[in-house]
C-alpha cells in the first residue's frame, strides 16, 4: 500500500490536516511566532509555506544549513540567478530555518525545552499556511548503548530515564503526560533505504531522552558525580537489555507534541560512541562530520524517492507545487503498488 498525488482542478484544498488544539488562537488578531519571526498577522503564511511536505530538524544552525544545501543537490531543487539561500528567521536570534521547495530545515537546539518550544510554532505555522499531511523528521546525533560510533539508529520508541514512553509536563502546577509515539510504517520505509553498501549498519531501536547530558545519562565526567561506576554500567545494561539503542536529548518531547498534533514523525540519530565503553568522544572532527551526515543522507534519499515517485523533483526554479496555482494535488491511496 503507498500513496501518490492525484490531480484535479478544484482550488486548493483550504483546511490544514495538523491539530492545533487551543480554541484561544480564533480570538486573536494575530498569532506572532516569535521565535521564527513570522506572524499571521505581518506574513502571508500560506504563499509562503503553504507547499511544504517534509519538516526536517536537527541541534545546530551549521548543521540545517549544510543539510539544506545537501537537500538542493539531491532534489535537483535552483534557486534563481543572483540570489542565495536564505535563513527565514535569521532575525529572531533563535533558530535558523531554510525552505528548499517543499522542505523545511531547521536547527532545533539543545534539549526538550529547545525543541518544544520550536514546534509549538512550527506546528501552529503548519496550522496558518494550511498544510496537509506534513511529515517531520529529527535529524542528530546520539550516544550508542551497545553499537559502537557512526551507526545509524532509526527509534522506534522515545522513553524517559525511567523507560516510561510519554512525556510529563506540569501544567498550572499539575503533571500532565503526553504519549510519546512515533509512526512504525514511516520507521520501515526509512529502514529500506538503508544500501546493502552503506560502510556502517542502520539499525531500528528504543531511544532514552533525558533532561540533561551528564549525571542525567549516567556519564561520570561532569563537574558532578554521586554515583559509582558499578551503578553507571548496571543502569546502561539495564537499558541495553529493554531495547535500548541510544541516549539523546529532544526524541521524547519531539515524538510527543508531533503525535499530540496528529503529525507522522520520525526520529534519525547517528551514534558518536558506545557508551557501554566510555563517557567522552574522542574520535576527529572529520570522522564526526562525516557520522553526522548520515542521518541526513537516510532522510535524502527518503525524500527523493517520495518526490520522485510523484513527479515533483524538477529542473528549474518551481520545484515543488505552488499553493497560489488553481491546480492542486490530491493525495490517494494506492493498494496495487507498494512503497518500494
Amino acid at each position: 500500500m503507498s500513496f501518490s498525488f492525484q490531480e484535479e482542478n478544484d482550488e486548493y484544498e483550504d483546511v490544514s490536516t495538523v491539530m492545533v488544539r487551543n480554541s484561544h488562537l480564533d480570538l486573536m488578531d494575530q498569532d506572532i511566532l516569535y521565535h521564527l519571526a513570522l506572524g499571521s498577522g505581518s506574513h502571508d503564511l500560506r504563499a509562503m509555506f503553504g507547499d511544504v511536505k517534509f519538516v526536517c530538524m536537527g541541534g545546530t544552525p551549521k548543521r540545517m544549513e549544510q543539510f539544506a544545501y545537501r537537500l538542493m543537490e539531491e532534489i535537483s531543487y535552483k534557486i534563481p540567478t543572483g540570489t542565495t539561500l536564505q535563513d527565514i528567521s535569521r532575525y529572531s536570534y533563535r533558530y535558523s530555518m531554510y525552505k528548499v521547495g517543499p522542505v523545511l530545515c531547521i536547527s532545533h537546539g539543545m534539549g526538550m525545552p529547545s525543541v518544544g518550544i520550536l514546534l509549538h510554532e512550527i506546528i501552529k505555522l503548519m496550522f496558518h499556511a494550511k498544510v496537509v499531511d506534513p511529515v517531520f523528521f529529527r535529524i542528530g546525533t546520539s550516544g550508542g548503548i551497545g553499537l559502537e560510533g557512526g551507526t545509524v539508529i532509526i527509534s522506534d520508541e522515545a522513553v524517559d530515564g525511567t523507560l516510561q514512553p510519554y512525556l510529563e509536563l506540569q501544567i498550572l502546577g499539575k503533571i500532565v503526560r503526553r504519549s510519546s509515539i512515533l509512526d512504525k510504517k514511516l520507521q520501515w520505509e526509512l529502514k529500506s533505504l538503508a544500501e546493502p553498501d552503506d560502510p556502517y549498519p542502520t539499525v531500528i531501536g528504543k531511544t532514552v531522552c533525558t533532561s540533561d547530558f551528564y549525571e542525567g545519562q549516567g556519564r561520570m565526567d561532569g563537574a558532578f558525580c554521586d554515583f559509582s561506576e558499578e551503578e553507571r554500567m548496571e543502569y546502561l545494561e539495564k537499558l541495553k537489555s529493554n531495547g535500548v539503542r541510544n541516549i539523546e536529548m529532544e526524541s521524547l518531547a519531539f515524538a510527543a507534541l508531533t503525535h499530540h498534533a496528529g503529525i507522522k514523525a520520525a526520529v534519525v540519530c547517528v551514534t558518536l560512541l558506545d557508551r557501554l565503553k566510555g563517557d567522552q568522544i574522542h574520535y576527529p572532527k572529520e570522522v564526526l562530520d562525516e557520522w553526522q551526515q548520515r542521518p541526513q543522507k537516510l532522510v535524502c534519499r527518503y525524500i527523493k524517492k517520495y518526490l520522485s515517485k510523484r513527479g515533483m523533483i524538477l529542473n528549474n526554479h518551481c520545484g515543488s507545487v505552488n499553493v497560489k496555482s488553481p491546480r492542486r494535488f490530491k493525495l490517494v491511496q494506492q493498494e496495487s503498488e507498494s512503497y518500494d
